[in-house]
């Protein structure tokens, strides 16, 4: 008998650690303290997640498969995945321990000392779900001066024969986002995400996450998440009918009292194993074949999944443990409160974080020009950005959530992922979003009390990072308009950010 064990990102049936399963073997689930606590993960995350792992075990248990599930509040529940393994050893006759690689770091360096501990062999089996293994990833990689996701992704589309045409891109080009950057419109009809009702057993772990998990940050109701394969396809098949279409134009648009705009709100379905990323991938193709969806926009969905995903996790895995502890720019401000609470007057960030406390969930932009931009320009710390990504939104994984923090959003790892700062003042966010119309602050106005924020620290950040920016020949243009600046225009925005820095480190509203 083997013992098998299935970890909460890896609900998918095809998985490697089952791919020869037998009637035979004893399948482990655990909803673990240790996995459910190592940071204060939203309490729709956890709800997601606990409903999920129970769905896809009751899934396994229909086809006849024997299947050891732990609850979280199962009186006996050790609080440890290893601790529960052994347990399952001391009342199974089970020979050997089989489970797929974890998609994290600290998870793959805990399971690789079992095999020392456990009075049974240990079989890692790497996670064959992902388009790209990371050998394949890592061959790519091997003596490139610069791994640029762009030149991976055509790698992919080649592979896989994705939007092809007698050996080159459908249409001429391979990429088409200059076409996916359209601000928001008037009138738009926004369709509403998908929505599933609660059955019983998600109604059992609300009940959980309110009793266990009461201090965690984010709300719990409503909850109308997908918590099976079948419910997550039909959230596929949602997006690819009705807002596929207009995706690409607005996927970098922002409308107050619109978090989900036009996006397809799968990446935690992906990533925790309910929708596989190639079904995704030939779906949007085909709405493209169809004439249901125009090629920026079936393209720019392709691209997020047959690119930007596989290739954080080439990066993430090519470059840990070493990636979780970059800062090469020295950032060390201390994350502030209001990214818990939303309690500030600028309305872009309250109205950002707001909806991630509501929902788990905002849209790359959102998280990247907004949230990702204040933290950067701002000079909050790494480790403290990372936390809070990590544990607010539904879809993060530490391999997907840190290059695209560290690496995308805060420029820590110096350049190997971004070729520049992804730094920008109010006005992008005044042609991106309606938010500023309901702001305190100006975007048009550069210094002063009701001076956009963004603004004056986004002239500060270049200041402050001259010694290790201005080389980077995407930078010279905004630091020629730095020099430009004579001594009254650089004073007033340093007095700016110090009064603004100093608001904001004594817990004034700001």
């Amino acid at each position: 008998m083997k013992l098998r064990l299935i970890l909460g990102d890896q609900l998918t049936s095809s998985i490697s650690s089952l791919s020869d399963v037998s009637k035979g073997d004893l399948i482990l689930m655990c909803e673990v303290r240790q996995e459910a606590t190592y940071v204060k993960h939203h309490k729709k995350k956890i709800t997601f997640l606990f409903s999920a792992m129970r769905h896809f075990a009751g899934d396994l248990k229909q086809q006849g498969l024997n299947v050891r599930y732990v609850g979280y509040d199962d009186p006996n529940n050790t609080g440890s995945l290893l601790e529960e393994v052994r347990t399952a050893l001391n009342l199974h006759s089970c020979d050997e321990v089989i489970v797929t690689k974890p998609s994290e770091y600290r998870l793959l360096d805990e399971l690789q000392t079992w095999a020392e501990i456990l009075p049974v062999p240990v079989v890692l089996r790497d996670d064959d779900r992902f388009l790209s293994s990371q050998s394949e990833f890592n061959l790519w990689a091997n003596g490139r001066k610069q791994l640029r996701m762009e030149y991976f992704y055509r790698e992919m589309r080649r592979k896989y024969s994705i939007l092809m045409d007698a050996g080159g891109p459908i249409g001429g080009q391979w990429n088409y986002d200059a076409e996916n950057r359209k601000p928001p419109a008037n009138g738009l009809d926004i369709p509403e995400t998908y929505k599933e009702t609660p059955d019983e057993i998600t109604q059992d772990v609300i009940a959980l996450v309110e009793t266990h998990f009461s201090d965690h940050f984010g709300d719990l109701f409503p909850f109308h998440f997908a918590v099976t394969r079948d419910q997550a396809l039909a959230a596929l098949d949602e997006f690819i009918a009705r807002r596929l279409r207009l995706f690409g134009d607005y996927q970098d648009a922002m409308i107050q009292g619109e978090p989900w705009m036009y996006h397809s709100h799968i990446a935690l379905y992906l990533n925790c194993g309910l929708l596989n990323p190639l079904e995704c991938v030939e779906r949007a193709e085909a709405a493209f074949h169809r004439g249901d969806a125009p090629l920026n926009a079936a393209e720019g969905f392709i691209r997020q999944i047959l690119g930007w995903r596989e290739y954080v996790r080439g990066i993430y895995w090519l470059k840990m443990p070493d990636y979780k502890v970059a800062n090469f720019l020295g950032a060390d401000r201390a994350l502030p409160d209001f990214y818990w609470s939303g309690d500030t007057q600028m309305n872009c960030m309250r109205q950002c974080i707001t909806e991630t406390k509501q929902n788990a969930y905002a849209h790359h932009i959102q998280r990247l020009m907004v949230l990702g931009n204040f933290a950067l320009l701002a000079g909050l710390h790494p480790d403290e950005v990372n936390e809070w990504y990590l544990l607010v939104y539904a879809d993060a994984f530490e391999w997907v959530e840190l290059p695209n923090v560290s690496g995308m959003i805060l420029f820590a790892d110096g350049g190997l992922l971004a070729s520049k700062p992804y730094a920008a003042s109010g006005s992008y966010i005044n042609k991106m979003s309606n938010y500023c119309g309901s702001c305190k602050y100006k975007p048009t106005v550069k210094n002063g009390p009701t001076a956009c924020p963004f603004n004056y620290l986004y002239w500060d950040f270049l200041a402050r990072n001259d010694g290790k920016l201005r080389g980077n020949p995407r930078m010279g243009f905004m630091y020629k308009s730095l020099d430009r600046m004579n001594d009254e225009k650089r004073q007033a925005i340093q007095d700016d950010c110090r009064r603004f820095f100093n608001a904001m480190q004594a817990n004034e509203k700001v």
